[in-house]
């Protein structure tokens, strides 16, 4: 979705990507699209391929689904003639901002992601398989997926997601640490320390390995720290990607 108010009062491009592994714009984004001041931004948040309303064809996770995502990305960006932009990106979308933003340091001002990390480590495989059955997810989470893909069609995407984590880690686990040196854009890295699926090392060495950035906690939070802590969240956001 794009909004059509256009107002550059800080010359600022917000471009909110996809979220988790099977996310969408309005399960995963509403209210950063609804509540983020659409007078200092313009808010671009879209399904990548295989995803939401961007079907069909279904979604494939080949070991470089991130890489394509960041590219498909950069290139729909360029085609509706935005070249300097923000990225917000949560988990997957964290992942494929970080390798977007490497690949094209010059266009990307501010970096804000939240629930990602650059690698897998057997601890990670663990976490993922513990929820691999979605009789183990809460109807919360899975109702609005399950009524886009169906239970057996989100169960299959979900086996062929974690089946790749688990290729990617046999391969040695490196999703985008080779490139995390070429991000030249300010970051800001934010984590729920209570987060299931992402380790509490994963922020750290994003920390470490990205030149300009910063890393806030959220030392109750999980996985989904952008819609538990909507308002303070969008915030923190908002201040760093018009700081100067």
């Amino acid at each position: 979705m794009k909004f059509t108010n256009y107002n550059r009062l800080w010359n600022q491009i917000t471009a909110t990507k996809k979220a988790g592994a099977l996310g969408t714009i309005w399960s995963d984004f509403k209210p950063q699209i609804e509540q983020l001041d659409k007078n200092k931004f313009t808010v671009i948040a879209w399904d990548p391929p295989g995803y939401g309303h961007s079907r069909p064809p279904d979604r494939l996770f080949n070991l470089d689904f991130y890489t394509s995502d960041a590219e498909v990305a950069y290139n729909f960006l360029k085609e509706i003639n935005v070249d300097k932009f923000s990225l917000l990106g949560w988990s997957d979308g964290g992942i494929s901002s970080l390798i977007l933003a490497a690949k094209y340091p010059k266009n990307v001002d501010k970096l804000v992601v939240w629930g990602a990390n650059a690698y897998v480590v057997p601890k990670d495989i663990e976490a993922f398989e513990s929820i691999r059955d979605l009789n183990k997810w809460s109807d919360k989470m899975k109702a609005p997926l399950i009524q886009l893909y169906t239970e057996r069609g989100l169960q299959s995407m979900w086996n062929n997601w974690c089946d790749t984590m688990i290729q990617i880690h046999e391969r040695g686990g490196d999703i985008c640490k080779s490139c995390l040196a070429k991000i030249e854009s300010d970051t800001l890295i934010l984590h729920g320390d209570q987060d299931p699926m992402v380790l509490n090392e994963h922020p750290e060495y994003l920390l470490n390995h990205i030149k300009n950035a910063k890393l806030h906690r959220y030392p109750d939070g999980k996985h989904n720290i952008h819609l538990k802590y909507a308002k303070d969240f969008n915030k923190i956001v908002s201040d760093f990607i018009v700081s100067n």
